[in-house]
């Protein structure tokens, strides 16, 4: 079956080996770390290609998480896959609550301000522990942000859009 279609969203990597029976080392970008665990039929890209692979067991180990996947039975088949990013289909996350977005379906909109300056377009997003932060791309880099309705006062999906309270020349101190 082919992915190269579907949008995916990467939700981990793998990262080593565990034993000798193909189990594989997982770092897990969801919260908690063992809801990747829950999604069927992960999207492996690795070295610019794509696979769908069938999780037969997984489970946390210590601080991480440790999976068996359907044909990969030994040490060395595992160890081919370290590296690799896990992905799901975007279809297979659950819906927002009102005002949530995930990260990937901001990365790519339009940001301007309350004056209809346009500051960029979301690149990606920064985790700093007190707010989430746009990364735009555009005549500069610029961080702001994501607070909301503070700094952004509306996101709109279908227009493509982030509307923010954010000055085009504003320079953080």
């Amino acid at each position: 079956m082919s992915v190269a279609g579907d949008k995916r969203v990467t939700l981990g990597r793998i990262t080593g080996v565990y034993g000798i029976k193909g189990w594989v080392k997982v770092f897990s970008f969801t919260e908690p770390r063992e809801n990747i665990l829950d999604f069927d039929g992960w999207i492996l890209e690795q070295a610019g290609s794509r696979r769908r692979v069938e999780m037969e067991q997984g489970r946390r180990q210590g601080k991480g998480i440790v999976a068996k996947l359907r044909g990969v039975d030994d040490r060395d088949a595992a160890s081919a896959l370290i590296g690799a990013e896990i992905g799901v289909p975007r279809s297979a996350l659950p819906p927002c609550e009102a005002g949530e977005y995930y990260w990937t379906d901001l990365e790519g909109l339009v940001v301007q301000n309350l004056e209809g300056v346009r500051l960029g377009i979301v690149d990606h997003l920064l985790a700093t522990g007190a707010n989430d932060v746009l990364v735009l791309r555009g005549d500069e880099e610029r961080l702001i942000p994501f607070v909301s309705p503070d700094v952004v006062r509306r996101v709109d999906l279908d227009a493509g859009t982030i509307v923010v309270d954010w000055e085009p020349d504003f320079e953080p101190d």
